[in-house]
Formats: C-alpha cells, sequence, structure tokens
C-alpha cells in the first residue's frame, strides 16, 4: 500500500516533479488529461502513481471528490481502454486528514510495450516534465530494446584502419598491456589483440565501438552522435539572445569528453570560496567531477540502434538546473538502485570494455573506470558541495540527470481568503457565472468579483465568454 502522506511531503518538498508520480484534482469527475497520463506511467519502468483529489496549483491541498465509487468504475474502464489492457490497483488515501483516490499503475509487460490508447494508437512517454505522445522512432526503440543490443560490434562499413587516431591506439594497447598482461594483454601482435577487443571486425574493418573510441572522426560515419550543450540567457541578457556558449562536440569519445569538460568551465558560474586551512580557491556552480561522470556515461551507454542514430547527448543549463539527456534508457539496473549496488551493466558491453583503456589525450585519465563508483561519486561531490542530490528520469528510451543549483523551496500554497478558497473550489467542479457562484455559495456579487479578481491575479482562475455571450469563471489548468 502506498504511503499518499509521505509521498506527498516528498513531492512537496521537491518543488512537485517527481516523474512516477502525478497528481489531478479530479474534482468535476475524471479529467481528461488521464489518457494520456496512464499510457506514460505504464511504459515508464516500474510504473507509477496518480493520486486524484488534490490541487498541485495550490501547493497539493486536497479538494472535495464527488461521487468516488464512480470515479473508480471509471478508472477500471480506463484501463481496459488501451493495447494491451493497463493493470492498476485502487485503494483510499488521506491527505491532511481529507480523502483522495490513489492509483497504482503497474509497468506495461516488455515484450508489450509500447501501452497505446487503443481508440487512437498513440502511445505516451513519461519525461521528467510532463506526457508526450511517441513519436515513430521512440516507439522503434521500445521494439528493439526487447532483444539484447549488439550494435557496438558491427563492423563500420567504409572505414579502415587509417581512420583510426593513432595516439588514441598506441595509449589503448600500452594500457591492455599494462593493466591485462595475462589475459587480453598478453597478444604481442597488435592486430590480433585490437580484433581480440571488438576494435577490429574479423575483416580488420573498425567496429563501430572502436571508431566511437578511437576514430579520428567518427561522426564521418555517425553524424549525431554528438554533444549539444547552450545555457539559458542571463537575466541581464538582450531579448534577442537565445542561448549562451552553444556548441556541438565532436570527436571520439575521449576527446568530446575533454571539450566538454572545457566548455564545462567557460560556462559554469565560479565562485571563489576561502577553505579551512586559509587558501583561497575558485568553485564552480557544478562540480566539475560530477559533470564528467555524467557525460562519460552518456557517451559509453547511450543508445546506438538505427533509431537513435538522428539523436544527440544534449546538455542544456537552464538558470536553477543543469540536464544532461541521452537516448536510451537504462540497461539492467532500475532508477532506485543507481549509486547504491555495486551493480554494473553495459547496453553497449564491447564500448564500455575498450572505453575502461582509452586514456584522454589531455589529462591521461581513463574515460571510465567500469566499477560503478561513478555514481556514488556524483553523490559525494554534490554532498561536498552542499548542492541537492541528482535527479534520474529513466523514460525507457531516453535517460536524464538533472542536477540542482541549489536546494528547491517547498511547493506553498498561495495565500487565499475564505471567500477565494470557496470559489476556488466551487470552481473544480466546472465553469460556473457569477450568478452560479451567488445561489451556490450564497455570496454577495460584489465579493464574488473581487474573489475572481485575486484569483485571476493569482494565475489561478481565467474568465471565458463576454462580447454577447455569458461571462463564465474557470479554473486555469495553464
Amino acid at each position: 500500500m502506498v504511503d499518499v502522506s509521505e509521498l506527498i511531503a516528498q513531492i512537496r518538498a521537491a518543488g512537485g516533479d517527481r516523474v512516477d508520480v502525478e497528481v489531478k484534482s479530479a474534482a468535476g469527475g475524471l479529467p481528461q488529461s488521464l489518457t494520456s497520463t496512464l499510457s506514460a506511467l505504464a511504459n515508464l519502468p516500474g510504473g507509477g502513481t496518480i493520486i486524484l483529489g488534490l490541487d498541485e496549483r495550490t501547493g497539493f491541498r486536497p479538494v472535495p471528490l464527488g461521487d468516488v465509487h464512480g470515479l473508480k468504475q471509471g478508472l477500471g474502464t480506463k484501463a481496459r481502454s488501451f493495447t494491451p489492457p493497463i493493470r492498476i490497483l485502487v485503494e483510499d488515501g488521506m491527505v491532511d486528514g481529507e480523502p483522495v483516490v490513489v492509483v497504482r499503475v503497474h509497468e506495461c509487460d516488455r515484450a508489450a510495450k509500447p501501452c497505446r490508447v487503443a481508440a487512437t494508437g498513440i502511445a505516451y512517454l513519461r519525461s521528467y516534465d510532463g506526457d508526450f505522445a511517441m513519436s515513430e522512432l521512440e516507439e522503434q526503440a521500445f521494439l528493439a530494446s526487447r532483444c539484447p543490443p549488439p550494435f557496438d560490434r558491427e563492423p563500420v562499413e567504409g572505414a579502415a584502419w587509417s581512420d583510426l587516431d593513432s595516439d588514441l591506439v598506441r595509449e589503448f594497447l600500452r594500457s591492455v598491456r599494462e593493466r591485462d598482461p595475462r589475459g587480453l594483454g598478453r597478444f604481442a601482435d597488435d592486430t590480433e589483440l585490437l580484433l581480440r577487443a571488438g576494435v577490429l571486425a574479423a575483416d580488420r574493418c573498425p567496429t563501430v565501438a572502436g571508431i566511437l573510441a578511437m576514430g579520428v572522426h567518427p561522426q564521418q560515419w555517425f553524424p549525431r552522435f554528438v554533444i549539444q550543450a547552450s545555457a539559458e540567457p542571463q537575466p541581464g541578457d538582450p531579448p534577442q539572445v537565445r542561448a549562451r556558449n552553444q556548441t556541438t562536440i565532436t570527436g571520439p569519445i575521449p576527446r568530446m569528453l575533454d571539450e566538454a569538460l572545457a566548455w564545462a568551465r567557460r560556462t559554469f558560474g565560479t565562485s571563489i570560496v576561502t577553505a579551512a586551512d586559509g587558501t583561497v580557491h575558485d568553485r564552480t556552480e557544478y562540480p566539475l567531477v560530477a559533470f564528467r561522470e555524467l557525460i562519460g556515461n552518456a557517451l559509453v551507454h547511450r543508445d546506438l540502434d538505427h533509431w537513435s542514430m538522428g539523436m544527440a547527448i544534449e546538455v542544456r543549463l537552464r538558470r536553477d538546473r543543469l540536464v544532461i539527456t541521452n537516448p536510451g534508457g537504462l540497461y539492467g539496473i532500475t532508477v532506485e538502485r543507481l549509486g547504491r549496488d555495486a551493480v554494473t551493466s553495459a547496453r553497449n558491453a564491447r564500448l564500455v570494455a575498450i572505453c575502461q583503456h582509452v586514456r584522454s589525450p589531455d589529462t591521461g585519465a581513463r574515460v571510465i573506470e567500469a566499477l560503478a563508483t561513478g555514481l556514488p561519486m556524483v553523490a559525494e561531490s554534490l554532498e561536498q558541495a552542499a548542492l541537492p542530490p541528482a535527479h534520474y528520469v529513466d523514460a525507457g528510451i531516453r535517460f536524464t540527470a538533472v542536477l540542482y543549483h541549489s536546494a528547491r523551496e517547498p511547493v506553498q500554497s498561495p495565500k487565499l481568503n475564505a471567500t477565494e478558497q470557496k470559489i476556488y473550489d466551487a470552481l473544480a467542479v466546472g465553469p460556473c457565472t457569477v450568478h452560479e457562484l451567488e445561489t451556490t455559495l450564497a455570496l454577495s456579487a460584489p465579493n464574488i468579483r473581487k474573489a475572481l479578481r485575486a484569483l485571476r491575479a493569482a494565475g489561478l482562475v481565467k474568465q471565458e465568454g463576454g462580447r454577447g455571450k455569458p461571462t463564465i469563471y474557470c479554473r486555469d489548468p495553464s
């Protein structure tokens, strides 16, 4: 059984953006948006929870539910309107002493994904900022995920030995022989070692993994295996400024990793701090060690299937957060276990094995360790910088890591007086005129109009009609 009070406390404290929980008012019956949310949660790894009877815009305050029994019956009918049908568990809950309806949405069987709306054939995808209709490419990703991914082992048609970076190859060979002398490193012939490591295919043509890790210019064959990075404009920027420090990073993985760090040093805000021993240091707004780890993970774990070939890794520095997104969800592990269990799981096993030995041309550091220590390092660096924990979102075919600039403010209820609260609750059932509110609430028209002006100013209510049509007021869903 879901602990609703604890769940709502977490959402309020987190600012209201938890990907596996959706809150809906439902005072006027099952909301139309429930269809997309059910599909999206059924497609989400682990499923999710819907809570009916809370108003997110007023700090998740309980709202009066009408026919609770009818809501539950409607949920059962709605769940059967998908292909395949969605499995749900409906329970009663309490928030702040008021009743709510809690709907546990089970994840759809992986072999049956994506879960579609039967009437339209549309499937929805959950993101950290909403529900979205899947594109055809995204639907292909769900179909492809039913089989183990072999793509990093395939030869790159048209590529030759000369398309590998000789400096990176030399360091790779040296690292293998130094770190694994009795295993892969025992092969004295360079060509044989590269063949057995999966850098070259049987015909000595470089593999996808070999080109991505050590190619002179992998984007010759994979134009969208890039990092697109940009920062939001600052408050003082002119209106025509759409982004700052926008760049597209190319090259083999180790060079892309170095260039991404260079971009972060140029772009992240920097403060001067004094340590306990009196020394003065520069401190970036996000720890560079955390950024490097997340970018490295995105580069080696992104999906390499044909459906994702048009998608880039995206880095967006917003005013309050840093968002890193790559195509391909988690493989062999869940979000709940990230950074907690010493589990190593790789979608691109060959690429990961190669990148354990590939070194940065600038620093000599290996791209990855593959010891499941990276995300604990991210957590530790954020804690040392007094920043909130990282927020990870696995949407099944897309993975997003979010770092926050500072602790997010808890969601606060707008300060409404008694009259405003009565009117706002009444509008939950549906649009009303001033006269209908007079009749329902036994309030005077001047007081109702005054309260409506305040609710409109707060963005909670909007006015419709006029010009010969009756003026009505309804909740503003935006």
